[in-house]
């Protein structure tokens, strides 16, 4: 349920109050920069960062009359500093203030989320490794292929969420940047200096070259990063879903002792949180579009992105530290039915060996066609007929039984399988 959910620390950075706490520190910083070039005396500068403060119920009053929310907000101010307010806002332009903030916001919103994938990519190969030998069947179109290990399953989770920290570092590193250089970028009225001092304070870089706005491929990179994590989590989630099946059971969300799963069925046990994980990802998604389409601007600017921004930047950074809160409750709360894999591994009686009988048919020096075709007349057999075994049907083929012993075919049939490589693969990913 989302109220169990609490997320103090998200939901601040895009909260009214941390925005403008930001704007505030990038109208002082750049003061401060400007009282070192000796711009600004010692005392007006004192004057500012004394008494600089703001009400949001009095930006929102101020806004309502202006139509400009910066402009509300160094009236604002203004009313609490006095004459020095003057240095305020000199030279630079609305964008300078609002981008850099931006930037900011996103690069805490997305080390938070960081923090959040590496504990998620942490339970994923815990759960590798537990069930490193939990063999089950794979599945392809849906269909019963050869085995594998839930362990396998989770190890491909697990080196995908280790892209995702990758990819987020490198937009984390791409969107933290600001700039202070002015109506159309070419600091016309303020030196880069200032631009360099406001950013190295803030824990950005200067954005080497801007318009009046910082480019917005920057911010559609971050998008675009976001979605492709929740579409991630919606991958495992919709193999939860599969597994969870009645007819599979193979694996089940955790169910609470007083959690109900129907209002009409008392039987029911839903998987309600990998359910909500794939509808937020479709969000996510849509949101990148958005960032996509506000890549290109007329000119030096517009303000067609901001009204998208508005929306789909904060709603994704929470969408997405929601998520992950689930999917790692998911993870941890797992249970497993190791029993029901074993039956389902053997529920096509044997149909999962065909290619291990196909290349030992080959190895005897029949052509690969013919091979094909004895072991798939025995298979459409024990398709169609639940009383039948693929083991005893291709002993009935004397084109098999010419070059194959019963005791050498049975070698191949085992109730539980095993995997030659599974170590291997394990030194590559999780045991590294």
């Amino acid at each position: 349920m989302i109220e169990r959910y609490s997320l103090p620390a998200m939901s601040f950075i895009w909260s009214e109050e941390y925005k403008y706490q930001t704007w505030l520190r990038i109208e002082t910083l750049a003061c401060e920069a400007r009282a070192a070039m000796g711009e600004i005396s010692a005392d007006d500068l004192a004057e500012i960062k004394g008494k600089a403060a703001f009400d949001k119920e009095r930006i929102l009053e101020i806004e309502n009359n202006v139509n400009h929310d910066v402009i509300a907000f160094l009236t604002n101010v203004a009313e609490y500093v006095g004459s020095a307010s003057r240095h305020i806002h000199y030279g630079m332009t609305s964008s300078d203030v609002l981008d850099t903030a931006l930037s900011y916001q996103m690069k805490k919103s997305a080390e938070l989320i960081l923090e959040k994938l590496v504990k998620l990519e942490s339970c994923l190969k815990e759960k590798a490794i537990e069930h490193k030998y939990t063999y089950c069947i794979g599945r392809t179109h849906g269909i019963h292929a050869e085995p594998t290990t839930m362990g396998l399953k989770f190890v491909n989770y697990q080196q995908e969420a280790i892209r995702n920290i990758k990819r987020l570092e490198s937009a984390i590193e791409e969107i933290a940047v600001g700039k202070i250089s002015g109506a159309v970028g070419t600091f016309d009225h303020l030196p880069p200096s200032v631009e360099e001092y406001v950013c190295n304070e803030m824990g950005l870089k200067p954005a080497p070259v801007s318009t009046q706005i910082i480019q917005r491929d920057r911010h559609a990179a971050v998008m675009n990063t976001l979605a492709l994590i929740g579409s991630s989590l919606e991958k495992f989630a919709v193999e939860i879903r599969h597994l969870q099946k009645t007819e599979t059971r193979e694996a089940e969300e955790g169910f609470s002792k007083n959690q109900k799963g129907s209002s009409a069925m008392p039987h029911k046990r839903n998987p309600i949180i990998c359910e909500r994980i794939s509808g937020l990802a479709r969000l996510l998604r849509g949101y990148a579009i958005s960032s996509l389409e506000n890549i290109a601007l007329w000119h030096e600017r517009d303000i067609s992105h901001s009204s998208v921004e508005r929306v789909v930047v904060p709603d994704a950074f929470i969408i997405l530290d929601y998520m992950l809160h689930l999917s790692i409750r998911l993870i941890e709360n797992l249970t497993i039915f190791p029993e029901k894999m074993i039956e389902n591994l053997n529920l096509t009686r044997g149909l999962l060996y065909s290619q291990k009988v196909l290349l030992l048919l080959t190895q005897k020096g029949i052509k690969r066609e013919d091979a094909y075709s004895i072991v798939q007349t025995a298979a459409m057999k024990v398709w169609g007929d639940n009383s039948c075994n693929l083991y005893d049907e291709l002993l009935k083929d004397h084109r098999l039984t010419v070059l194959i012993s019963s005791d050498e075919l049975k070698s191949i049939f085992k109730e539980v399988p095993e995997l030659e490589h599974l170590d291997e693969i394990y030194k590559r990913t999780v045991e590294q």
